[in-house]
């Protein structure tokens, strides 16, 4: 069943901001345990005022995570690629090079306190972003994240999950956030039950699967204008550097 969008006009209201929010990309491949430190850092300096907002876009060596849901039996390949753990919630997923990983730290204390909305608006903002390319992503009630409909007529049902989201709220600020699968390796995804999801019909896919060329470029420039229309307007900054 589809689930429903932002519930008023009101909570879009709410999650919006016309703080300029900081604006990174990183240009390499970021480890993950680096990139999670410097998070918990920014998450509390925006905590304690000392600094901005920011959205950071990079991609990650191939890696598994393990949310805080996650269950053993759902790593297929333990030996694959390195498995971290992380604080987000959720459970399985993957990380690798032509996947768009969307690592957002947003103070929701300014932005109505409220986790649900902001959980659906990173969905509305996925959304939004593929519609740049007439692409008709959609929620599932039971399953987080962004999905398409990939069912034949007269054919069985088939939808494959192109984002994932997991998030973290600290004192009211978030981080974690969204991967958009632009061309990743979907092979990679075989080595674990991604997101706990196991259904028959249900698989991954990636806007290059699709059929549409889209570059990380494309995609990055589709998720600010995207970004704009939802949470409100963003401002270059230097991406982190190690």
């Amino acid at each position: 069943m589809v689930s429903a969008p932002l519930k008023s006009e009101n909570a879009v209201t709410r999650i919006r901001s016309q703080k300029p929010t900081e604006w990174a990309v990183s240009s390499r491949y970021v480890d993950y345990e680096e990139a999670v430190a410097f998070m918990e850092r920014r998450v509390a300096a925006i905590r304690a005022g000392e600094a901005q907002e920011l959205v950071w876009l990079l991609e990650h060596p191939p890696l598994y995570t393990a949310g805080s849901s996650a269950r053993a039996k759902d790593l297929l390949m333990a030996d694959r690629f390195p498995v971290f753990k992380s604080s987000r919630g959720g459970q399985y997923t993957y990380h690798g090079p032509g996947q768009r990983v969307a690592y957002v730290m947003l103070d929701l204390e300014q932005r109505g306190k409220d986790i649900r909305t902001f959980v659906r608006a990173l969905e509305e903002w996925t959304i939004a972003t593929l519609d740049a390319f007439s692409i008709k992503g959609e929620r599932r009630d039971g399953r987080v994240g962004v999905w398409v409909d990939r069912s034949e007529p007269g054919g069985p049902c088939r939808e494959d999950k192109i984002a994932a989201i997991g998030v973290r709220i600290r004192r009211w600020v978030s981080f974690h956030g969204i991967s958009l699968n632009v061309e990743p390796d979907l092979t990679h995804f075989t080595g674990i039950t991604p997101c706990g999801i196991d259904e028959t019909g249900l698989g991954v896919t990636s806007l290059v699967d699709l059929g549409y060329p889209v570059t990380m470029a494309d995609a990055d420039s589709a998720l600010r204008s995207a970004f704009g229309q939802i949470f409100g307007p963003s401002i270059d900054a230097d991406a982190p550097s190690f």
